[in-house]
């Protein structure tokens, strides 16, 4: 996986709340086993007309935004396990999701993929919507070494929570194999000091 360590960007505001993996990325779209693609696809039945004509009002399909942090409502990512809900979203070339609360699944399934999830309190979601609001531009800095997102305009910033091993894992773009692989030696280590001495024999 890519190193995660600052993002400094602008953002794409997705106020609603409750948006589920389905709508994420709707089910006919999962036939496919790599993770690769899926970007075309997210918010696919939001994003397009059946016949495949963009929905011009459509937040993706306005080229005011852009940027590698989704702004969404509370309650993302609700609904069903699918883990392509978090590759669609990377794979459209967003690297971290803001939202005031997320299913619990889908958080796992986005730190499993270098997707970062984080959850700021309701107030501090309201100031990013505003500032994009106010200013499309608007830039936000996202520090997972600090655990901290800033809304540069307004200096305003708040800290958020990770599981320890998931950071480690992030900021070196480790996948689970990884983390291990780059504990070999310790446990190579450890399994020597356990072996029992040789009897010898007379």
């Amino acid at each position: 996986m890519e190193k995660f360590t600052t993002i400094r960007s602008t953002a794409v505001p997705m106020p609603m709340e409750d948006i589920d993996t389905d709508q994420i990325i709707p089910a006919r779209f999962l036939k496919a086993t790599t993770r690769e693609g899926f970007g075309e696809n997210l918010f696919r039945d939001w994003r397009f007309a059946p016949d495949g004509t963009p929905h011009a009002d459509f937040v993706l399909n306005n080229p005011v935004y852009g940027g590698q942090i989704l702004v969404a409502g509370k309650n993302f990512g609700c609904g069903s396990s699918r883990e392509h809900a978090a590759w669609a979203i990377q794979d459209a070339g967003f690297r971290v999701v803001v939202s005031s609360f997320y299913a619990d699944i889908f958080r796992g399934n986005a730190l499993n993929n270098g997707l970062l999830p984080v959850q700021v309190s309701p107030q501090f979601l309201f100031n990013m919507f505003s500032a994009i609001e106010a200013d499309p531009k608007a830039v936000f800095t996202v520090d997972l070494e600090k655990q901290t997102i800033r809304i540069d305009a307004l200096n305003l910033e708040e800290t958020f929570n990770i599981d320890p091993f998931r950071k480690t894992c992030l900021i070196n773009g480790y996948d689970d194999i990884d983390y291990l692989l780059s504990l070999k030696s310790k446990i190579e280590n450890f399994e020597s000091s356990r072996l029992e001495p040789a009897i010898q024999t007379l």
